[in-house]
Order: C-alpha cells, then structure tokens, then sequence
C-alpha cells in the first residue's frame, strides 16, 4: 500500500505544479518550460477534463476561474486518506 500512497502523493505534486506552471507565459512553444507544460499537461488531463467539464467557472474580475485542480487535490488526498 506504500506504493500507491507515494503514486498519488507524486500525483498531487505534478497536479500543483502544472497550476502553478500554467501562471507562467511561455514566449516560444520550442523551449524547455514549453516541453516541461505539455508533458505535465498529457499526464493531467485526464483527471482534469472531466471535472472541468462538470465544474462551473466562476467569474472573478471578468476572467474564470478553474477549481478543477483544487477539486482533484482534495478528492486524492482523501483518497490517500481512506486507503
């Protein structure tokens, strides 16, 4: 079961720092932070896009707001919890 503890602990890591990653412009789609972006976004896209598609934005300042990661981090740690 340790296993699998650390497999969704280094999930919710990789779930924060896309978001935090996604804060950050990227000037050229052939750099390193650009390449960096994409494999972190193929890894979480699949537990992303359904919950985005389930979740409403709200809008803050005219811009919405994603809750998805938010949602997916807390669901996985209680996960991590019960387990």
């Amino acid at each position: 079961m340790r296993g699998v503890h650390d497999l969704i602990t280094l999930y919710i890591w990789i779930l924060i720092i896309t978001a935090f990653l996604s804060w950050i412009p990227v000037q050229s789609s052939q750099g390193g932070m650009a390449t960096t972006k994409r494999i972190l976004a193929q890894i979480t896209e699949p537990v992303l896009r359904p919950l985005r598609a389930i979740l409403p934005r709200p809008r803050v300042g005219g811009v919405g707001v994603d809750f998805s990661v938010l949602v997916a981090v807390i669901v996985l740690v209680v996960i991590n919890n019960i387990i």
